[in-house]
């Protein structure tokens, strides 16, 4: 099977690092991929989704498999679709699901999905005259893409107010914040379940729990993701069943009712209290760094389990774990989420026999290069999160680049307990 991944981040070459693993694998194409990826697969430089089909068409893909959000968004699978290309990942319509959330939460009200009370606003006045109706402050969402920076957890009616007039007034997000959802806080510990789907068999992934926050403590802006654990002492069995058939079973059968043929992943972030769970967001592809801890644990194949989701034969894959922690520490530029530097030198790479993934590296005359904000994410396994935490730590600590920053604390909520 010839395989192409789409995208050039962490995610990704999480992705094509799994994939490589599989015997039914023979070639490997990321595009545009990174210097990571390029150790697994062959790089080439193409990011608009004509030419990536028309490479795809050139070089007889069997599979190709989507990483960013933004893509399917913009339709890559509907594109890859009319030239009888085989693609992982959901169309522009069931795409929606993440690049509408107004989209989304009217799917969990109209299909009984336990979700936040919510109203939608498409201008900054009626946004302001909504913020009051809540029996304290909102949280405040762009209804886009953002790039996961694009919801505001208000403390205040105050800073809900300001963080609408920054996305209405100052437009921060585009095009993104032409709509607002704004919705009732819900309080409890936030978790991540995935799951693939062929649009009629729906299977579940290992829980994880992202760090969104820049600092420690969950201080500071939203990020990215600054990372993340599997497993979550949260999601317990019960939480994990409650997800099946309060969240994931429903969400299909809605799905399939509004006539959409969702293939791919669906990322459920859910919020967690009194062992039962509440959608705060649904995605429409794996989560980032989500993916860099879930896929170590994935023992079946994972090329098996993209082509039958493609061809609609999930019912036939059974997926096993891998019962060790995982726990991966994102390694960032000094500055971000906000404005930072890129151009330098990294180094400490390669590490033998340490998961390093990079989402944000370039090479050029031979020397590994940050590129963006999030840089490595590196990653460790162990019998329990605190060895998995050690080892990650412990591998982080030998890699640097001037300004380099991560959080000290990831895990911290399932170790301290």
């Amino acid at each position: 099977m010839k395989v192409l991944v789409v995208g050039g981040g962490g995610r990704e070459h999480a992705l094509a690092w799994k994939l490589s693993q599989s015997s039914q694998v023979t070639e490997l194409y990321a595009a545009p991929g990174n210097p990571g990826i390029g150790a697994l697969a062959e790089c080439v430089h193409l990011e608009e989704i004509e030419p990536l089909a028309a490479f795809a068409r050139q070089k007889a893909i069997d599979l190709t498999v989507v990483g960013p959000e933004a893509y399917l968004a913009a339709g890559i699978a509907d594109v890859f679709a009319r030239y009888g290309l085989a693609v992982f990942g959901p169309n522009r319509q069931a795409a929606r699901l993440e690049s509408s959330k107004s989209f989304a939460k009217e799917l969990c009200r109209k299909y009984k999905i336990p979700t936040a009370q919510y109203q939608v606003a498409d201008d900054y006045q009626t946004a302001l005259a909504a913020v009051e109706k809540f029996s304290r402050p909102p949280v405040v969402k762009a209804d886009g893409l953002a790039a996961g920076k694009g919801v505001v957890v208000a403390q205040s009616y105050q800073e809900a107010k300001e963080a609408l007039a920054e996305i209405f007034q100052a437009g921060r997000f585009g095009q993104a914040g032409s709509r607002v959802v704004l919705e009732e806080f819900l309080p409890g510990e936030e978790a991540t379940v995935m799951a693939f789907t062929d649009g009629k068999t729906v299977l579940p992934m290992v829980p994880a729990q992202d760090h969104k926050r820049a600092g420690k403590g969950e201080q500071g802006p939203n990020t990215g993701g600054m990372g993340a654990y599997s497993p979550v002492p949260a999601v317990t069995a019960e939480v994990y069943e409650r997800a099946y058939n309060e969240i994931f079973l429903p969400l299909l059968a809605g799905l399939r009712a509004e006539g959409i043929d969702y293939r791919g992943v669906i990322y459920a972030g859910l919020m967690i209290h009194e062992n039962r769970p509440k959608v705060v967001e649904f995605n429409c592809r794996f989560g980032d760094p989500e993916a860099q801890v879930v896929l170590p644990r994935l023992v079946t194949d994972l090329a098996a389990i993209c082509q039958a989701t493609v061809e609609g034969k999930l019912d036939e894959i059974e997926l096993t774990w891998d019962s060790r922690a995982t726990l991966g520490v994102v390694l960032a530029s000094g500055g971000y989420p906000e404005e930072y530097k890129t151009g330098y030198p990294i180094l400490g790479l390669p590490q033998p026999g340490g998961l390093v993934f990079h989402s944000g590296t370039q090479e050029k005359d031979g020397q590994l290069l940050t590129s963006s904000g999030r840089v490595l994410t590196a990653v460790g396994r162990g019998d329990d999160l605190a060895c998995a935490q050690r080892e990650a730590y412990e591998l982080l600590g030998k890699i640097s680049f001037a300004g380099a920053y991560f959080r000290p604390d990831i895990g911290w909520r399932a170790l301290t307990k």
